[in-house]
């Protein structure tokens, strides 16, 4: 028996419920999964908002694209994305499954990388969505070392990431955030800067030198406009978020989104290497917020509220 969470119509949180059934052994290429921890993500909710279609058939509709917890069963040809032999008893996270908020999960073995020791349950369940997003978007706008580059909406979970990747790459990077979040900014090896009206000035002030290239992972119009202000190559100006804008002004859209690269094979190739700097502890995954997952709809209206630093997480 699991117990899931689960859109039953299309709207907002107060859509979501807990719903229970039996769960299958797994097949051979499979394997089964306790729950510790679930990650929360945009897209999560933006998948029963209506935003992607409202049909009644899809209902109802399993939430959570990453989880972490241990292994409780195994097919006999279950080998997971390392090539590793998969054993009851590993910790291990799964990333890129439908319904990753539930107690139990049975998951094709290929999902599983090995949980690194270093990192809570929180922690590892929150790693590889934004991991990759920030991985892919930074190979985007081709990002390496003596670069400069803008990070829009830096404090948040991709942001966060992207801001330890680029540094890491030997990177200089200015990132965007509200005045509480500067200091971990900092910490992390960036120059915060305030967003709103005066920012490509600020940006400037930050990196006299210029900006070789900018993340836009907010969508807004704003982080679209300063971008285009200052890097003079659009191609390495990359949204994962402003879609619309983003096709007519010619730059770079990776992800899900209408004219967008999904990134699939360099996504999965990072999840190995997100794992490894983690363990390493040179990649932090910040959890801000953890909530039951009884009480998704609220972690939910928490990250909606736009007020969140880093990854929410559900735990079990």
């Amino acid at each position: 028996m699991t117990s899931y969470v689960a859109a039953t119509a299309y709207g907002g949180p107060e859509v979501l419920t807990v719903l229970d059934e039996l769960l299958p052994e797994p097949s051979a290429e499979q394997v089964r999964i306790a729950v510790r921890a679930a990650g929360v993500n945009p897209i999560d909710f933006k998948s029963y908002s209506g935003m992607f279609g409202s049909d009644p058939a899809a209902l109802p509709k399993r939430i959570g694209l990453e989880a972490a917890g241990v292994v409780t069963a195994v097919g006999v040809d279950a080998i997971g994305a390392a090539g590793q032999q998969i054993s009851v008893g590993d910790e291990v996270i799964v990333y890129g499954v439908t319904g990753a908020y539930a107690t139990d999960l049975v998951v094709p073995a290929s999902t599983v990388v090995p949980k690194p020791p270093e990192l809570s349950w929180p922690e590892a369940a929150g790693l590889l969505l934004t991991g990759v997003t920030a991985w892919h978007a930074l190979a985007a706008a081709g990002v390496e070392a003596g670069d400069t580059v803008l990070i829009h909406a830096a404090a948040g979970g991709v942001g966060l990431m992207a801001v330890q990747l680029a540094v890491a790459r030997g990177a200089s990077v200015v990132g965007t955030a509200s005045t509480r979040q500067h200091e971990l900014l900092r910490s992390l090896g960036a120059v915060p800067v305030t967003y709103g009206d005066g920012l490509a000035a600020r940006v400037r002030d930050a990196a006299p030198d210029g900006v070789d290239a900018a993340l836009d992972l907010v969508g807004t119009d704003e982080a679209i406009d300063v971008s285009l202000e200052l890097v003079t190559d659009r191609t390495r100006i990359v949204s994962i978020a402003g879609f619309v804008r983003g096709l007519a002004e010619g730059i770079t859209l990776v992800g899900g989104g209408p004219g967008a690269d999904p990134g699939t094979q360099i996504r999965a190739a990072a999840r190995l290497q997100l794992t490894e700097l983690a363990a390493n502890g040179k990649l932090r995954v910040v959890v801000s917020q953890t909530f039951p997952l009884i009480e998704a709809a609220e972690a939910h209206r928490a990250v909606l509220a736009g007020h969140t630093t880093g990854k929410v997480v559900l735990v079990t």
